[in-house]
């Protein structure tokens, strides 16, 4: 099968300064969702930007269902890539349907007349992301995540085999997020496009894609399947810090244990769990092994009690429980 969209030896930068990526060899099946992930400033965007040939490569090149993007005039480009940015564009006084109609420009020829099969298609766009409600408002009156679900209605009318994104969940609330990601990851398999998306949501982006490119911070590129690359420490090398570190077992980022109290945490499953967390947003470091802890939590469906060095206590919400651990840090602080 012809990768829908891959890359040779791609170089990424501006003018003559020197690349800010480069020997970058990438290849993105129809159907298959990519998250391009790294620190701020690492060179997501340029990268981002040159796939779509928004600016030129310093090197090497792309290719769009096996032809090189650029010896692809506008229109065919346009017919092959949609792009949706993270800039809020400002749009004029608009039906939502109408800006999703655009999207068959590409395809219409200079008059820019919708044929009855243009029009079936800008419907079935907007079918795809769930917003046939809003095909009659105004653009400008939708909130941020009705007017990205058009935006990418908008991208999908052009019928792409590549579908590129940068920050598309950027503005939006936590459950437009994760909508908005879920969206992204069903329309590639349903629509058979490649759907390559910048994303600073790390945890979301390992719940959701198929493959990741993960940018380092010495410039190099990881690609893998999530779980490859959290086995073989790529993101924890990547996001962990001074104050945090990346769980792979958990997905998340937890506060790095600074302290000097060691703690371990017994009692049923979820509730332990959430003691833990207690305790390493106090800055303890929670041990796996009773042995040589100097504080000790038994949790239950009913409460807690715990005993350390520096007191006991009980309580029945885990407020009390942060409570103490703070006792229990700035009691081995004042020793």
């Amino acid at each position: 099968m012809t990768p829908a969209l891959k890359t040779h030896d791609l170089a990424v930068g501006y003018g003559r300064q020197p690349a800010v990526l480069s020997h970058i060899n990438l290849a993105v099946a129809p159907g298959e969702m990519v998250c391009l992930l790294g620190v701020n400033g690492i060179g997501k965007s340029t990268l981002m930007r040159t796939l779509a040939r928004m600016q030129p490569a310093l090197g090497g090149s792309v290719e769009i269902d096996g032809r090189d993007i650029s010896r692809m005039n506008q229109g065919e480009l346009a017919r092959k890539v949609a792009v949706v940015l993270t800039e809020r564009v400002a749009i004029g006084a608009m039906p939502a349907y109408g800006l999703v109609a655009l999207g068959r420009y590409p395809h219409t020829g200079w008059a820019g007349q919708l044929s009855d099969a243009d029009r079936d298609i800008v419907a079935e766009a907007i079918a795809a992301v769930g917003a046939q409600h809003l095909a009659q408002r105004d653009i400008n009156e939708l909130s941020d995540g009705e007017r990205q679900r058009i935006l990418i209605a908008r991208a999908l009318a052009q019928r792409p085999a590549v579908l590129l994104l940068d920050e598309p969940s950027a503005f939006l609330d936590v459950s437009a997020r994760v909508e908005i990601m879920a969206m992204l990851r069903r329309l590639a398999r349903e629509q058979q496009v490649a759907v390559v998306l910048s994303s600073h949501d790390l945890e979301l982006s390992l719940r959701t894609a198929d493959t990741l490119w993960l940018v380092d911070r010495a410039g190099a590129m990881h690609v893998g399947a999530p779980e490859d690359l959290l086995a073989d420490g790529s993101v924890a090398g990547v996001f962990s810090g001074p104050e945090v570190v990346f769980s792979t077992l958990e997905r998340s980022f937890k506060i790095r244990g600074h302290g000097a109290v060691r703690a371990f945490v017994t009692g049923p499953g979820e509730q332990a769990d959430l003691a833990r967390s207690v305790l390493e947003r106090e800055g303890l470091l929670v041990v796996a092994a009773e042995e040589g802890a100097e504080l000790r939590i038994v949790v239950a469906t009913s409460g807690w009690e715990g005993s350390g060095a520096h007191g006991g206590g009980r309580g029945s919400s885990f407020a009390e429980l942060a409570l103490f651990a703070r006792r229990q840090a700035q009691g081995s602080h004042d020793v």
